[in-house]
């Protein structure tokens, strides 16, 4: 087994056919039970009673994959925050949801005490926001490490429901998006019943929405199972000669993962400019395989460029929902195969 191999002991408490199931909807979260029932291979009943177990136990949720720049968010940074005293959760959260600019937030234990995740529909929008934040948290002795979003290699952010509330569309547009934003598989004829409108009227409506390309895909997020350890790590590089073979090398860890997972090995990849060069969000077994398989790994291979990882462990979502899915990792970097 190469380095960057590991089984999950999470995926095999799992049956193939609930896995198949999470995969097909992190895809198309809106793919019918018959479609489902095909792909899988078992009867609509089956396909029903699993996803209502797995509603159930990992808090299955029906959501939007958006194409943020097309809606406007044209500024997505993630924070890496350390506290010299760490604030009570409760006065962070009402910090954290004076704006609708944190999309996403969650505590952390290790390198850093907290992970913001946050975009904004103008540039200047960001930065007061940026210093608005430093200003409230300074008497906790906030060290604000932040960094510009400039490719997302794996991955998706959540967008808030404040957010789709506040964009320039079309008043039908944004009550649909919200909508199919906490719940992707909501049927025309209930949308018409919130809406107070009749379902051939949100059928149309629908169809010049998925037209505009606002919405990338229907896809799910997911709570952890139970043993699983959430890993994040920013590092920062100082390239130098071999850098972009060093790049390649790391890149393999992410494309390797067990077969029809339950949940996606790396759950986020993204390219940085700023404090930091790269940020991922990985699933484990346990801290202990993710340091093995991750930190140390990508540590071996950019040895020679200089690198410095701050890394911690996922211990509670304050804010929006973690973007916990399964997919073809190898897939979405439309990659085949690795040498």
């Amino acid at each position: 087994m190469a380095e960057y191999e590991v089984k999950s002991a999470f995926n095999e408490k799992y049956s193939i056919i609930a896995r198949k199931i999470l995969n097909a909807l992190s895809s198309d979260s809106r793919m019918s039970i018959s479609d489902l029932s095909e792909y899988v291979g078992v009867s609509r009943r089956t396909i029903k009673t699993k996803m209502e177990r797995l509603e159930k136990e990992l808090n299955l949720r029906y959501t939007i994959e958006f194409d943020e720049k097309a809606i406007g968010l044209t500024n997505p940074h993630i924070i890496m925050v350390k506290f010299a005293k760490k604030p009570d959760e409760d006065k962070l959260l009402s910090i954290l949801r004076k704006s609708h600019v944190p999309q996403f937030a969650a505590l952390a234990k290790g390198d850093f005490d907290l992970i913001i995740s946050a975009n904004s529909f103008a540039g200047k929008e960001y930065a007061h926001w940026d210093k608005d934040m430093q200003i409230l948290l300074s008497e906790y002795g906030v060290s604000w490490n932040t960094s510009e979003i400039v490719h997302s290699q794996l991955g998706f952010y959540p967008v808030r429901e404040e957010v789709i509330g506040k964009l320039n569309f079309k008043d039908r547009y944004r009550e649909m998006l919200v909508l199919l934003n906490e719940n992707g598989r909501v049927q025309f004829n209930e949308m018409a019943k919130k809406l107070n409108t009749n379902a051939s009227t949100i059928a149309y409506t629908f169809e010049n929405l998925m037209k505009t390309g606002y919405i990338k895909r229907f896809t799910i997020t997911l709570d952890p199972p139970k043993g699983v350890s959430l890993t994040a790590f920013f590092s920062k590089y100082s390239p130098s000669k071999g850098y972009e073979s060093s790049s390649a090398n790391a890149r393999k860890a992410f494309m390797y993962d067990d077969k029809n997972p339950l949940i996606s090995r790396f759950l986020i990849c993204s390219a940085l400019i700023g404090s930091r060069d790269f940020f991922t969000l990985s699933a484990y077994d346990s801290e202990e395989a993710a340091y093995e398989h991750n930190i140390k790994y990508h540590k071996e291979a950019f040895k020679n460029q200089g690198l410095k990882i701050d890394h911690a462990q996922i211990t509670k979502v304050i804010l929006g929902r973690l973007p916990i899915r399964s997919v073809d990792d190898a897939k979405e970097y439309k990659l085949l195969k690795w040498d």
